[in-house]
């Protein structure tokens, strides 16, 4: 790491004393009784956020001062914790600590994916170019996972980090949510269509693929805990999906069991086929994970709706679900109604994203009706899969608005 110049040590002082008062303020509060209302199973007012993170190149580089590299690490990740409030007027929570996490890293299988990308500065499309084309005859390529940690780097960034803000904003070890992916990383090196017919064509190897990579995530799970490195995954830890991990369940101090840790998992790879088949490939070894958490968020982009009387309703550590707008989103409701489990909704983004003016009128009866789905439900809404907001703040900061009105409006306990 380089060293830190005494004007950027300023830059980065300023930016902790902002979060500190904004932590502190009156608005943060009313914010986070919201968030703990949804922990504790009170359905008041639901949360209202619009994600950034597909367009950090707006929202947070083009605000960023400092020169040296190091610097500027620290600094993105202060404007990145205040986007929500300092922009678009959301329920971001902002934590009054600075938090860091062990650098530590899995991989289910011992092999790297290769992409193909689109051009363009700020392109996101890409292409898999496939590893792995016959798993038949490839197999032997996917064994091999890894994990393990970088304590010295951990270390060298504590004491960077405590040493420019410590004072202001004191140093909190966090965990985000345990994750076990498999089918994302798997397809990732063989291509959706290799995929799909290895379930077809190779059936029991694709069995031992996917027992291999849930070892190697159990053995992870053993090796943080015999290494003395889980941590509480409570309040502004962040929970996959871009969630918090406001809760009253686990414990805030003395982890040394995954079970006493929020999980996440999904498998929107398999979201084109049936429940039956994903019941049949991916819920056994997902069902085994499931199984090391103390509490569990599941779900990206796939439909959940088809998979919930069979499976996902089965497991009782489960607390946020995700709503894509690709499911039957009033379904989704009636099985989530008067329970314990978030209706973690993402609303469709074509409506901020789409150039010209924003269809004001469009957007409130989209929302009406994602209001009227989570209704007596815990909602917690959040606009991801935003790419662009056209650099316009204040675009975003109306989109935030309009869905609060309507949260207020057409949202019932």
């Amino acid at each position: 790491m380089d060293m830190i110049s005494s004007s950027d040590r300023e830059i980065l002082r300023d930016l902790a004393k902002k979060q500190l008062v904004c932590a502190n303020s009156p608005q943060n509060q009313t914010i986070l009784k919201k968030w703990k209302a949804l922990a504790e199973g009170r359905r008041e007012t639901p949360t209202v956020r619009l994600l950034w993170s597909n367009f950090g190149h707006e929202v947070v580089t083009p605000r960023m001062r400092c020169t040296g590299e190091t610097a500027r690490s620290l600094e993105y990740s202060l404007l990145a914790t205040m986007v929500g409030r300092d922009l678009f007027d959301d329920d971001t929570p902002i934590t009054p600590e600075f938090l860091v996490y062990w650098n530590t890293w899995v991989s289910p299988f011992g092999i790297q994916p290769h992409y193909t990308r689109a051009s363009g500065k700020h392109a996101m499309g890409y292409h898999i170019d496939p590893v792995v084309e016959d798993l038949g005859q490839d197999a032997d390529k996917l064994k091999g996972g890894s994990f393990g940690v970088d304590r010295e780097k951990t270390a060298a960034w504590i004491n960077l980090v405590q040493d420019t803000i410590g004072d202001i904003l004191p140093v909190r070890m966090a965990m985000g949510s345990l994750g076990g992916a498999i089918t994302n990383p798997l397809v990732s090196l063989m291509g959706m269509e290799n995929y799909y017919c290895a379930m077809y064509d190779y059936p029991e190897k694709l069995h031992e693929i996917m027992d291999m990579a849930t070892k190697v995530y159990k053995d992870y799970f053993d090796f943080l805990e015999k290494e003395k490195l889980l941590v509480p995954t409570r309040d502004f830890c962040p929970v996959a999906q871009e969630s918090f991990a406001f809760n009253h369940e686990l414990p805030e101090e003395n982890v040394t069991s995954t079970t006493q840790c929020w999980g996440f998992l999904e498998s929107q790879e398999t979201t084109a086929v049936s429940p039956e088949t994903y019941g049949e490939f991916v819920y056994p070894y997902q069902d085994r994970l499931v199984k090391r958490f103390g509490l569990l968020s599941y779900g990206c982009c796939e439909r959940v709706d088809a998979l919930w009387p069979d499976y996902l309703s089965k497991w009782k550590n489960l607390r946020k679900l995700s709503v894509s707008p690709f499911n039957n989103e009033p379904q989704i409701g009636e099985y989530l109604r008067g329970s314990n489990v978030v209706y973690y909704s993402k609303p469709r983004a074509e409506f901020v994203t789409n150039p010209g003016p924003m269809d004001e009128e469009a957007l409130r009866v989209y929302f009406k009706g994602v209001c009227e789905a989570a209704s007596g439900c815990l909602f917690e809404m959040a606009q991801r899969e935003v790419g662009t907001i056209f650099g316009d703040y204040e675009r975003g900061r109306r989109y935030v608005q309009i869905a609060k009105e309507c949260v207020e409006e057409y949202w019932k306990p």
